[in-house]
């Protein structure tokens, strides 16, 4: 049985203090409600990351990084390395975000080493796939993302496989105000579970998570979240709200 998580992606907004005061309030939110079931994870930029684990710290929240550098050290000025990420506390980072690929031209060499670096660190990687509008426009979106987990997760082990977590996120549908009806969504779901099933069998298929990630809120989470192979989200906008990221965590009860 897969694990059912929601990560709040905060992308490129919130400074030090803003974000200690987010956590503060998620972990006051959701003092009020039961989270047994669900993985709350935070994902701030690189700057908040130590202060966001401090604070979360006694609380059910866990904190992501937004990206990694694919080797261990060196000159890369600018760059973080999962190993650094680890020392500050984090336990999960996001790779292969469809922002990423398309702003700074990652590609599936690097996003596969950025999977390996993070699960050699003992981190979670949650890995994102998706299909642009064109493409779901065609009907290539099988093809698409089927392609990309091929080439970006299918080099892996099955124990290292069985440390991924995977998030759809249409891309058509980020921050567009568009959403994948939950049957669209189910539909995805359900080939990518499958296809990991051909790869790795049934039971690693049925034990990895797989969220949604395009534009996902409130009013819609319950009834995306109720399909059978939706595992959860992986929340933009909506999760820089305490109000709103629990409305979306508690959608699973």
């Amino acid at each position: 049985m897969a694990r059912k998580i929601v990560a709040g992606n905060w992308k490129m907004n919130k400074t030090v203090n803003e974000g200690v005061q987010l956590v503060e309030e998620l972990k006051n939110e959701l003092e009020k409600v039961d989270t047994s079931d669900v993985t709350v994870v935070v994902s701030p930029p690189y700057v908040n990351l130590s202060e966001a684990v401090k604070t979360a710290e006694g609380s059910s929240v866990q904190v992501s990084a937004q990206n990694v550098h694919q080797e261990e050290s060196g000159a890369y000025t600018g760059e973080i390395s999962a190993q650094m990420l680890k020392s500050v506390g984090v336990g999960y980072v996001i790779i292969g975000h469809s922002e990423r690929r398309e702003y700074f031209g990652e590609n599936a060499v690097d996003i596969a080493k950025k999977v390996d670096a993070v699960i050699a660190q003992g981190l979670t990687p949650i890995y994102c796939c998706g299909e642009v509008k064109e493409e779901r426009e065609s009907g290539r979106q099988n093809e698409i993302v089927g392609g990309q987990i091929e080439s970006e997760l299918f080099h892996l082990s099955p124990e290292n496989f069985e440390n991924v977590v995977i998030a759809y996120e249409p891309v058509w549908a980020i921050g567009t105000g568009l959403t994948a009806s939950p049957e669209q969504a189910q539909d995805m779901h359900a080939f990518i579970r499958g296809f990991i099933s051909e790869k790795y069998g049934q039971a690693i298929a049925s034990g990895t998570s797989i969220l949604y990630g395009g534009s996902c809120k409130p009013s819609n989470a319950a009834e995306i979240f109720g399909k059978a192979d939706v595992d959860g989200g992986l929340i933009g906008g909506a999760s820089l709200k305490a109000e709103d990221f629990v409305g979306i965590i508690t959608a699973f009860n």
